[in-house]
């Protein structure tokens, strides 16, 4: 299935049911755990990284791992329009166990939910944007955002 090219301009609960649509019921959970971070900007916890738990950290490991499998390819250019969805697919299903599963203190849910929201734009854009590669890009800054901002032993930025 292909996203609206305006999906993220709807308001939030039909974004969660296309969500639901596309990738299954788990999205419900993460509309339930959403706040809004469109206002707010990345910053430390008094001049430190913020700590992260087992779920945060095991989810961002895989969305990193799979970006890195996926790079060669994106490179190249040979990736194909299934593949972005798959793996498009694969990053939200890791998003929505990180919402449903992960406990963080309330500061540290809002800080991270910043980086969860640029994650999930980049999906869309690499999904819905005649060049891939934006969203792509986009998840990458993403990722180099939560290894300045997020303790998480071993990370390093694509």
């Amino acid at each position: 299935m292909r996203y609206a090219r305006n999906l993220f301009a709807m308001p939030l609960a039909v974004t969660a049911l296309g969500l639901t649509l596309t990738l299954g019921a788990p999205a419900i959970a993460a509309e339930e755990h959403d706040h809004d971070h469109a206002s707010m900007q990345l910053q430390l916890d008094h001049g430190r990284k913020w700590k992260i738990d087992a779920v945060v950290h095991r989810g961002m490991d895989e969305i990193r791992t799979a970006m890195v499998k996926s790079a060669p390819d994106i490179h190249k250019k040979t990736f194909t329009p299934e593949q972005y969805e798959a793996l498009g697919a694969h990053i939200m299903t890791q998003i929505n166990d990180m919402v449903i599963n992960c406990k963080l203190p309330e500061e540290t849910d809002a800080q991270f939910h910043i980086i969860i929201t640029q994650i999930t734009n980049g999906v869309e854009e690499m999904k819905t944007l005649p060049d891939p590669g934006q969203g792509v890009e986009k998840i990458i800054r993403a990722l180099a955002d939560y290894g300045k901002y997020f303790t998480h032993a071993g990370w390093r930025p694509l």
